[in-house]
């Protein structure tokens, strides 16, 4: 195969999973023609990636009007993946650890590309939800577990790698950059990162790391809890989270 059509393979599956992350985040389905809108892609491209990945089930017809949408395959392909991904069974045993010892809702998340995404969780023990959605993204500036999920990159590599505008936080402040970096290379120093919320106004946020055999945080366990039991439970909920993230890294370095 020749180096051209090598890179016009490359450049098709880029493009492919353009579609396929443009549908998880709009998350119901779509015509190919606004598909194509979405993600940037000439029309005759995305129609022509659409028909491969019907044919394929990563993608599904919806009703008659042209519609489609994530396929089962990908249900699939994703059960694959879980039957031979330890980290996300011992992650799973880990959360329910958490939940047991804290009441509070526990998380693991993982940077998904340019941003942050909730892997897995389990809901605490209170009458009133205190969660992200499982796989929505999220600008990594917002999040403590995106202080601990960087700390490995250069500064050259995270400001590379963060949109410009992800810095600027909910409420319309913006997050300086000479900040933001001293929070990482802190949070990377000590291991553990914890704040109030920037995306509600009443939870505080744990974050450990789960370190690979290089140190590299490949993941982090979190607490969401209300501000006030966060304050009142800090260094129990701290140690708690400390103790399962390095629990978690033995068992899946081992």
């Amino acid at each position: 195969m020749s180096e051209d059509n090598i890179k016009r393979r490359a450049r098709g599956l880029d493009r492919a999973f353009d579609i396929l992350d443009f549908l998880k985040e709009v998350g119901q389905p779509l015509r190919p023609n606004d598909i194509a809108k979405g993600v940037g892609s000439p029309k005759s491209t995305v129609y022509e990636l659409v028909e491969s990945l019907l044919e394929r089930r990563i993608l599904e017809p919806v009703g008659r009007d042209g519609h489609v949408y994530l396929g089962r395959q990908l249900y699939f392909l994703g059960q694959a993946h879980l039957r031979h991904f330890d980290l996300s069974r011992e992650a799973d045993q880990a959360l329910q650890d958490i939940v047991a010892q804290t009441g509070e809702t526990a998380q693991m998340c993982l940077l998904n590309g340019r941003k942050y995404t909730v892997a897995l969780m389990k809901e605490g023990a209170r009458h009133f939800r205190i969660s992200s959605d499982i796989g929505e993204n999220a600008p990594i500036p917002w999040t403590a577990s995106g202080r601990l999920l960087l700390g490995h990159l250069s500064d050259e590599q995270i400001v590379e790698l963060i949109d410009e505008g992800d810095f600027i936080l909910p409420d319309g402040q913006r997050l300086s950059l000479e900040v933001f970096l001293k929070e990482i290379r802190q949070a990377s120093e000590e291991g553990f990162f914890s704040f109030d919320s920037v995306a509600d106004t009443f939870t505080h946020c744990f974050a450990a790391p789960v370190r690979d055999e290089h140190g590299v945080c490949v993941c982090t366990l979190c607490i969401v809890a209300p501000r006030a039991d966060a304050q009142a439970n800090y260094r129990h909920y701290r140690q708690v989270l400390l103790d399962s993230a390095d629990r978690l890294a033995r068992r899946i370095n081992d």
